[in-house]
């Protein structure tokens, strides 16, 4: 059940989310819920049964139900520029939400969460396709922190149906070249902040992993000491043009800057959904 605190945020972000799900422009559509734990859910932003374009959103570390709206907000302003940058095409976005993220550093230095997760985004990306009615949709997954991780995993052990996959502010994702992630080439893409602190995460040796958990958890996430070179907690950068995707620019505004109005960022992420 959680503690009263966390019992009574859970309470709050489903006071939210019933709310976004009651009114609002685009209309959302609640696709699935478990309120058990942190609390998972699923939600799309315009109908991805019809659009021409979607998206779906996998956030990272302490995502869960009592946030539920603000992780679907930013689902909602790559909509919001996909609308704006090609009017006559429908898109729809949607947050999933449907694996038990980590709450702490400790947790998300171990991509056990992260592997328990591919099977789950496997099969909701696969149900999308086959429920899709019309032309096939262009589908993408884009992964953000630890979420990055998810579907980076998902896409090297089990598939994705994607046509293409986005990785902003990531640790890593569980491979070496983009060639490991089974999507065309050109199709993997990814942006990383100059102030995201995301950067710091370098590997470390076991034996110093060892050490530095038992004194600093957070010197260990982030890798001190720091070191040169492309190698993040969960492998090659992504964002790196030595890992085989593409990049696009961020501006500054640290790890969960990528959605700031004004940011480059947010017009990279809506032209990957776009295709353009």
């Amino acid at each position: 059940m959680g503690t009263p605190s966390t019992a009574a945020a859970k309470l709050v972000g489903l006071d939210a989310l019933t709310e976004r799900l009651a009114a609002g422009e685009p209309r959302a559509y609640l696709l699935g819920l478990d309120p058990a734990g942190e609390g998972r859910v699923v939600v799309a932003l315009g109908d991805p049964d019809h659009a021409d374009r979607v998206l779906t959103y996998v956030p990272g570390m302490t995502a869960g139900l009592d946030d539920a709206t603000g992780e679907l907000g930013r689902a909602a302003r790559v909509l919001d520029r996909c609308a704006a940058l090609a009017p006559g095409e429908r898109s729809a976005a949607v947050l999933w939400l449907d694996y038990d993220a980590p709450d702490f550093l400790t947790e998300a230095a171990s991509s056990a969460q992260a592997r328990d997760a591919g099977g789950a985004l496997h099969r909701f990306q696969e149900g999308l396709r086959a429920s899709h009615e019309g032309p096939p949709a262009r589908q993408t997954v884009l992964g953000h922190s630890y979420g990055s991780l998810v579907v980076g995993m998902a896409a090297r052990e089990h598939g994705l149906a994607a046509d293409a996959l986005m990785f902003v502010g990531s640790p890593g994702v569980g491979a070496a070249h983009a060639t490991e992630l089974g999507v065309a080439p050109g199709q993997v893409w990814a942006s990383s902040a100059p102030d995201d602190v995301i950067r710091l995460a370098r590997p470390v040796d076991e034996l110093g992993r060892r050490a530095l958990f038992g004194a600093a958890p957070l010197a260990a996430v982030l890798g001190w000491p720091d070191r040169t070179g492309h190698e993040l907690w969960f492998g090659h950068d992504p964002a790196d043009p030595g890992f085989g995707g593409r990049v696009f620019p961020s501006g500054r505004g640290g790890h969960a800057g990528y959605w700031d109005p004004g940011n480059p960022a947010l017009d990279g992420m809506a032209r990957v959904v776009l295709g353009r």
